[in-house]
């Protein structure tokens, strides 16, 4: 079990904090319901728990509980994941949810339909923004203990933003387990207890204590049209960081200021992305762990020497392109894929997406089951893979996914590119709204063994 880090959203407080959003992960307890718990039978990946300001039920809940794989993606299977994010499919998914899930919990129309509603948080929270969890060993026997203690208490929200926000939920779930295992940083946060200090101070103790195998999961936010999320922040350090603040806080805090500043630099630096280079652990439900660290977090982490030869490569594969400024392209194909399609979702939550092509209907699949399937485009499949792994290459290590996740998009791109190249090619129509979705698509090969590209 462990820690949940959210990274900071661009919307109300958070936007000016930075503090992002905690919760608990569990491997081996799982949802009977979102507010019963249960151990986890074969196959089950596990659960995240979280409170929020208002759930939205019709019940006060202070907790809600989801599968894992429903909380990161909006699936049950993570096969069927979106490969590609945007608030139109996230609704979608929510919707999927409520009907399945939550029927008997949310039947009030503010339930149903308002989008302050935070069951919906609970929901693919990678589409909106990327995801670390720390984790450490528990026993059966805690476990046990802990949901006969959870589901016999009264789940009944008291959330206050000062003295019981969702770190202090986290703290309290994790010090049942592990006391005084999670504090806060009441110098640091100016008396509140904010996300990252839970995770830094959990983190220390799991450092301090090598039995209980510390290990680091990334969950990078999915490419699409919704903002990019941000690293979180402590109090301090977001006096340090933010532009907004600097002027009116250091006028505010003149004499204090230098407090502030030993403050920061001597006990609140804590970096999730290096913690998940150093600890890594197997993605679930991507790979086992190997028993060899360094090879493991070449698996999961890559090497710069890796990165820089899949950029090498896909640059090679863009200037192979006939398409004009086929960057700037690839950099607006997300928007005019998601202003010109109509979606769906299948019985498993796969994602499709309609759009008219030269006159004609065509689907495209944009999940991991579907990218490649017999009925969806080949044109626009390889250009959604190539879109995604531009803007993958591109983004700085905390909005990258694990090296193991790429290496599957890369060979993903690799079919996609021969698919494509293997079919009559039509001509361009300008009446086309997915830019040059039919342009032929240039071999895509491995960018050489030092990357490691897996094996198709």
């Amino acid at each position: 079990m462990g820690v949940v880090l959210n990274e900071s959203l661009d919307e109300n407080v958070d936007r000016i904090s930075s503090t992002g959003h905690s919760a608990v992960y569990f491997s081996r307890v799982c949802p009977e319901s979102p507010v019963k718990l249960r151990l986890c039978g074969p196959g089950e990946l596990g659960s995240v728990m979280s409170n929020y300001i208002n759930i939205g039920e019709d019940q006060p809940f202070e907790w809600n509980i989801v599968s894992l794989s429903m909380y990161l993606y909006g699936v049950e299977d993570p096969r069927n994941r979106p490969l590609f994010a945007s608030s139109k499919i996230k609704r979608l998914l929510e919707e999927r949810y409520r009907q399945k899930y939550l029927t008997a919990l949310c039947a009030a129309p503010s339930c149903i339909t308002s989008q302050k509603a935070e069951w919906r948080e609970m929901v693919a929270a990678t589409l909106i923004r990327g995801v670390y969890i720390f984790t450490i060993d528990t026993t059966v026997e805690q476990d046990q203990q802990f949901i006969a203690e959870f589901n016999d208490a009264a789940n009944k929200n008291h959330f206050n933003g000062f003295t019981r926000n969702c770190a202090d939920f986290t703290k309290r779930v994790i010090n049942t387990y592990f006391p005084n295992a999670a504090k806060a940083d009441y110098l640091n946060d100016f008396g509140m207890t904010s996300p990252k200090a839970v995770a830094r101070t959990f983190t220390h103790y799991a450092l301090r204590h090598p039995e209980s195998q510390l290990r680091v999961m990334h969950f990078a936010q999915v490419p699409g049209t919704i903002k990019r999320s941000r690293t979180v922040r402590s109090g301090t350090e977001q006096l340090f960081h933010s532009g907004k603040l600097a002027v009116p806080m250091t006028l505010l805090l003149h004499y204090a200021l230098p407090v502030v500043t030993t403050s920061y630099f001597t006990t609140a630096r804590f970096n999730a992305d290096k913690e998940f280079a150093q600890h890594p652990a197997s993605q679930l439900p991507l790979g086992t762990a190997s028993p060899n660290p360094h090879t493991l977090q070449q698996e999961m982490v890559g090497t710069p020497a890796q990165w820089k030869d899949f950029r090498k490569s896909l640059d090679s594969v863009i200037a192979e392109s006939d398409v004009p400024d086929d960057s700037s392209d690839l950099n607006h194909f997300f928007k005019k894929l998601d202003e010109a399609g109509t979606l769906s979702l299948d019985q498993n939550g796969a994602v499709w997406t309609d759009v008219t092509m030269d006159g004609k209907p065509v689907r495209l699949g944009l999940s991991a089951s579907n990218i490649l399937a017999q009925n969806s485009d080949s044109a626009l499949s390889y250009r959604l893979l190539l879109a995604r792994t531009s803007h993958i290459l591109k983004s700085p290590a905390h909005g990258r996914e694990t090296m193991l996740e790429f290496k599957q998009d890369w060979s993903n791109l690799q079919r996609a590119s021969a698919q494509n190249a293997a079919k009559k090619i039509p001509s361009n129509s300008p009446k086309n709204p997915i830019t040059a979705a039919n342009n032929p698509a240039p071999a895509v090969g491995n960018p050489g063994a030092s990357s490691g590209t897996a094996a198709q």
